[in-house]
């Protein structure tokens, strides 16, 4: 889809939204033969983020008169989650929210459009490149082989590192035990981890058990509301595996050409205030809740600007390495490279 094409489409659910009443009062009719999909997320239910995804059903059914409903599950109530992309592929149901990281090693230019390791900083770059630098549009070329259609990220911040031992700069994490995916995986590996990619699910036990040192799971107050701080009693910032991180809304193609232009419209246009919306309540409960693990115990570290810095150099050959000789996993790199040059980072 071309920059103009999309933001037409933008401009014209926005003017849908401003005229409310009308596509409320037209909706009575048109929900009468609505579409029903269901999309199953990433989160556990009750979880600020799943919270977050029924306000996108929510926003999704208001901008279309209820002529598209969507129900939301939560992560694994459907399928498991690590087979969500082949059901919804194979039409069980129509979309998912997922995190690219996860399919990283079969399609590598995932690895790019879900984090980039010690990459931007700054979770407004990150979706500016998705926005502004055809990133969108290069992650909806790479599902597309697979017969489905990436429909529009969330972006939000850093997920922040915990530990069972102290870490105080980049080099102590040599020779340690963690668990990351996606590009990850590869760029903590050339840092010296011994990485595990372990389920979401498993990372607090893997803690517990002392399976693992160290480990990436979800933002500061996901791991907070799944009890992380009482498995690991440090806290390290910034997030450098996962500075920004961008989940995303992914349907079956067939359901997805069957809607209508206004349909489709509203998808990318509730996609896009989520992400800000859920960006900001990350923002704002970060200082909360980073006292509630200092309270429970749990020390935080801040890396050294400049530590950060120089391994961001020595990650750009990981980045390279991990992209290999795949075009499209090069093309987002090179283009995301260019942006980093253009901010200063690189």
């Amino acid at each position: 889809m071309t920059h103009t094409t999309r933001r037409h489409m933008l401009r014209h659910a926005a003017a849908a939204a401003v005229a409310a009443p009308a596509i409320v009062s037209a909706g009575s009719v048109r929900a009468q033969g609505a579409t029903k999909w269901r999309m199953q997320a990433l989160w556990g239910g009750g979880t600020t983020p799943m919270l977050y995804e029924e306000k996108f059903c929510d926003r999704v059914r208001e901008l279309t008169g209820g002529s598209l409903d969507i129900t939301p599950f939560a992560g694994g109530q459907i399928v498991p989650s690590a087979q969500a992309f082949d059901a919804v592929r194979g039409g069980a149901f129509e979309m998912m929210k997922t995190f690219d990281g996860y399919t990283a090693g079969k399609i590598k230019a995932h690895g790019f459009s879900s984090t980039v390791p010690f990459g931007f900083p700054d979770a407004d770059q990150y979706e500016a490149w998705f926005y502004e630098r055809d990133g969108l549009a290069m992650a909806k070329e790479s599902y597309e082989p697979a017969g489905l259609t990436y429909i529009a990220p969330t972006v939000y911040g850093e997920e922040p590192i915990h530990s069972k031992v102290e870490i105080r700069k980049i080099a102590d994490m040599d020779g340690l035990k963690g668990r990351f995916v996606g590009l990850a995986s590869a760029v903590m590996a050339d840092f010296g981890v011994s990485v595990s990619p372990l389920p979401t699910s498993e990372v607090y036990s893997a803690l517990d058990k002392g399976l693992i040192d160290f480990a990436d799971r979800g933002d500061i107050k996901a791991n907070y509301e799944e009890g992380i701080h009482e498995v690991a009693k440090y806290l390290i910032l910034p997030g450098v595996h996962q500075p920004s991180t961008a989940t995303a809304y992914v349907a079956n193609t067939g359901a997805y050409s069957r809607l209508d232009d206004q349909q489709k419209a509203a998808l990318e246009v509730a996609a896009r205030e989520v992400s800000g919306a859920l960006r900001q309540n990350i923002i704002s409960a970060n200082g909360e809740y980073l006292k509630k693990y200092q309270e429970a115990g749990v020390e935080i570290i801040d890396l050294a600007a400049e530590d950060v810095a120089e391994a961001r150099g020595k990650a750009v050959e990981s980045w390279k390495a991990a992209a290999g000789e795949d075009p499209l996993a090069k093309r987002m790199m090179e283009s995301q490279m260019a942006l980093m040059q253009e901010l200063r980072l690189l």
